[in-house]
């Protein structure tokens, strides 16, 4: 092989202690399969560039904001290999997880694209919940083997370099996260393309202690609710009015009847959806949940 099997893709923008801790566990995994890491700085961070250096990892810089889709295709163009995987900067990668996501592309070679399980992983005091609610972050487990879905999150997501060259980049009008690689998922299915759910290629979801709080976490929900009704809405999927006001009637309900603080995460997320139907915002590039 003359170059690296698989190219790992870190979009970042301003969060240089999680793409520390990302970057330090990426840098001890036990693999044979060659390949290379490539930060993309969504702006314009020095710091940035200082961890990539620390870390022996290449870097590219947008020199402003852009969007994370926009990063993904800088990764794209400076990639060397034919497999591409994209991590967040805020997850940490057991030691055999490029090994793993290695073994899923060969053991399914139709395949255009893959996803692992992602898991949550909070570093102080978890948040106090009833148990009838999913983790305040994304996570994702669709079970103990692997199977074609038509669903994988980009937190922990990887696609051959030929499926580009086939369906086309991610699309950059996206500038808030949201629905940004189901966008490109979607018109890979539409073109006949097969994605698979590789079971031990799963990694963590991080908040530290302090972004792990409540106040924290509703902001993020909030400003994630929003992203999700205009994603919804460019779609042509989003619902009424009055069923926003119903989920977030709910979650207000589960709060209470439950003694339950992470209902108020769930009720910060309906809440965002709820004020983006009444006054939606602009598209900026920026935006970030």
């Amino acid at each position: 092989m003359t170059g690296p099997e698989i190219t790992v893709v870190v979009p970042t923008r301003d969060r240089p202690g999680y793409l520390e801790v990302t970057l330090a566990s990426l840098g001890r995994q036990r693999t044979d399969a060659a390949h290379e890491i490539i930060v993309v700085d969504d702006g314009a961070g020095a710091v940035a560039e200082s961890i990539a250096a620390r870390h022996e990892v290449r870097y590219a810089s947008h020199g402003a904001p852009q969007s994370l889709n926009a990063a993904r295709n800088t990764g794209v163009r400076q990639a060397r290999a034919p497999l591409i995987a994209f991590v967040d900067d805020d997850v940490l990668v057991p030691r055999d997880w490029l090994a793993a996501l290695a073994a899923g592309a060969r053991h399914h070679p139709d395949a255009e694209a893959f996803g692992g399980p992602i898991h949550a992983r909070f570093e102080g005091p978890p948040l106090r919940a009833c148990g009838r609610e999913d983790p305040p972050i994304t996570v994702l487990d669709l079970g103990p083997a692997d199977r074609e879905t038509d669903r994988v999150w980009g937190a922990n997501f990887a696609v051959r370099r030929s499926a580009f060259d086939r369906i086309g980049p991610f699309d950059e009008r996206i500038v808030r996260p949201h629905g940004d690689e189901e966008e490109w998922l979607e018109r890979l299915r539409s073109a006949g393309g097969h994605v698979v759910y590789v079971a031990r290629a799963g990694l963590e979801h991080r908040r530290t202690a302090a972004d792990g709080r409540l106040g924290p976490l509703a902001r993020a929900a909030y400003a994630r609710g929003r992203a999700a009704r205009a994603s919804d809405r460019r779609r042509g999927r989003a619902p009424r009015l009055g069923l926003e006001l119903r989920v977030l009637a709910g979650c207000g309900w589960h709060t209470v009847r439950r003694a339950c603080p992470q209902g108020i995460v769930m009720g910060a997320h309906a809440a965002g959806r709820v004020v983006e139907t009444v006054r939606p915002l602009p598209a900026r590039v920026g935006d970030r949940p």
